[in-house]
């Protein structure tokens, strides 16, 4: 296996980073955004100190170390110093509940863990933790009060006095990531050292990426997608890497974007999809004449390439590379940047592959609804394909393949077996290779004639509508329904809800519904039409990449 990088001894972390730190010391590498960051040298420095800290209180080869926390700085020095000398990393998304958090830190077996002044609370609250030692992560200090002194001092009984770093082995586990995902199974994936380094190195054969190159990063760095492309990747590079240091709102995100002016960054759909709807959408339907002439399709595409070079402008008119990933993207949306020419790139992976699989190079043809090709080293086949379709279960061989679930073995061989990885996704491959998703195995519902309905796929076209920020279509008593969730802010200007009768909006909602529906079902086929659709007043409960959890809805 060979990948086009000088002075890289071997496929660990420490190593990776080692490179970069001799090629790219002077140079900038992470920072919140109007702040004084740090370059790769300081970098260095901060996880060399961090590595004396953790090792003099007990820390060694093999042991977890939680990290929960929001973006910062201080998270790469907690992530890339535990790494360091074969501690195993295990980062908790910030927006997991705090029960979660807890079977996490149990689970794991943690000896330590680093966590930010925001979710210190998190922490004070675990009982029988097994934590010896807390560090905050905004200042890189152990927090007195949350130390187990007699628990410490037996721990340091136990190891050499020696500070010697013994690195890690390539296939040495280096993080523990636990999911949350739609089906509410949360699993520990194991990553080695190979998986994430590989899976790293690999992008180089769909985007060329320098030191001159500038990420704002606004996806959880717990999340494999942004840890490995918005953290790994530019260290690689020589890149450098801007946080936000508040929630990203449509207002924090703008003032980040003039500042910042990145080149590049990671997202998932919705919020490409938000600001399509919110604000570009609404003045090509503003009026009877807008509307009549978006329809018409050399029309359209000119006043969405138009809107492309306004919204490249947003953001910061240095933008060349945008990556979509997580979950799958609406065609429409997908249709506006396309023809907009925004710098798009759809990708495709799982956390159980580090995350990475296939991608559509920036300078490749770009096919609707495809995540692209796969990456350098990985394989890909449909099993079980369907004859008629070419559809059938997509499953992958790759050097980022994860070395099973965390103490769950039985699970592992369901999923891996002979070196194949069963994703539970289905889809097909083109002739050019082009990988197309179609849904998760596990959604798709049965029709009444044996045809296979992928609810995602009606889900995009639902979601077309200005006034619905989400949809869920089931099964329920043999009958094909939808709940929705509407734009309720919408819902009050259209409907003047504040000063109309209660029962009147509710009518005129319904027959809003029962219009879409009806909609709906003049776009899909016979077998995916639905028999009614139902108001879901409160938002859909979702998962940290934004996907909703339909185990909580769905029998």
């Amino acid at each position: 296996m060979t990948y086009p990088y000088e002075n890289l001894e071997d496929f660990t972390l420490p190593s990776m980073f080692k490179r970069s730190v001799s090629l790219y010391g002077e140079r900038p590498a992470l920072a919140k955004v109007n702040q004084e960051g740090m370059n790769y040298n300081e970098l260095n420095a901060q996880i060399q100190k961090m590595i004396s800290l953790l090792q003099e209180n007990g820390i060694k080869k093999g042991d977890k170390i939680a990290l929960l926390s929001e973006n910062m700085p201080n998270w790469a020095v907690a992530y890339l110093s535990v790494t360091y000398f074969g501690g195993v990393i295990v980062p908790i998304l910030p927006d997991f509940h705090k029960s979660d958090v807890h079977h996490i830190i149990h689970h794991s077996e943690a000896k330590a863990i680093f966590v930010s002044e925001k979710h210190l609370v998190t922490v004070e609250e675990l009982e029988n933790s097994g934590l010896s030692f807390v560090i905050k992560l905004d200042d890189l200090e152990i927090v007195e009060e949350l130390t187990n002194h007699s628990y410490l001092d037996q721990l340091k009984q136990k190891i050499s006095s020696s500070k010697e770093i013994t690195l890690p082995q390539e296939d040495d586990m280096a993080a523990l990531l636990y999911t949350s995902g739609t089906t509410g199974n949360s699993k520990g994936v194991m990553l080695s050292h190979k998986n994430l380094t590989t899976n790293a190195l690999s992008t180089h054969s769909k985007i060329t990426i320098t030191t001159e190159d500038v990420f704002l990063s606004i996806l959880p760095l717990a999340h494999t997608l942004e840890c490995t492309v918005g953290l790994l990747v530019p260290i690689l590079h020589g890149s450098s890497v801007y946080y936000i240091d508040k929630a990203p709102t449509p207002s924090v995100l703008l003032k980040a974007l003039s500042s910042v002016r990145p080149t590049m960054m990671i997202s998932v759909p919705l919020i490409i999809e938000k600001i399509y709807k919110n604000k570009i959408l609404p003045k090509f339907t503003d009026s009877f004449v807008m509307r009549t002439l978006y329809k018409i399709p050399f029309v359209r595409k000119k006043l969405n390439e138009i809107a492309g070079k306004k919204l490249l402008e947003t953001f910061g008119g240095r933008l060349r590379f945008f990556g979509i990933g997580g979950a799958g993207i609406s065609p429409y949306v997908e249709k506006f940047l396309k023809e907009a020419k925004f710098p798009y790139i759809i990708g495709y992976g799982l956390t159980e592959t580090a995350p990475l699989i296939a991608g559509t190079p920036i300078w490749a043809p770009i096919k609707l609804r495809s995540t692209g090709t796969a990456f350098p080293y990985v394989n890909i086949k449909i099993e079980d394909a369907n004859p008629e379709t070419g559809e059938g279960e997509i499953v992958i061989q790759s050097p980022s393949l994860m070395l099973g679930y965390y103490k769950d073995q039985k699970q592992t061989e369901e999923v891996i077996q002979d070196g194949w990885f069963k994703t539970g996704d289905l889809g097909y491959l083109d002739e050019d290779g082009y990988l197309f998703i179609s849904g998760r195995s596990k959604n798709v519902i049965i029709g009444s004639g044996g045809e296979n309905i992928f609810p995602e796929q009606i889900e995009a076209t639902i979601n077309q509508h200005e006034a619905v920020l989400d949809s869920l279509v089931m099964m329920q008593a043999d009958r094909l329904i939808a709940k929705i969730h509407l734009d309720y802010e919408l819902i009050d200007k259209m409907f003047n809800a504040n000063s109309a009768p209660e029962a009147e909006v509710k009518e005129k909602i319904n027959n809003l519904l029962e219009e879409m529906r009806q909609d709906v079902n003049s776009k899909v086929a016979s077998y995916c039409r639905m028999v009614k659709f139902v108001e879901q007043i409160e938002p859909f409960v979702k998962t940290p990449t934004k996907k909703i959890k339909r185990f909580l809805y769905v029998d």
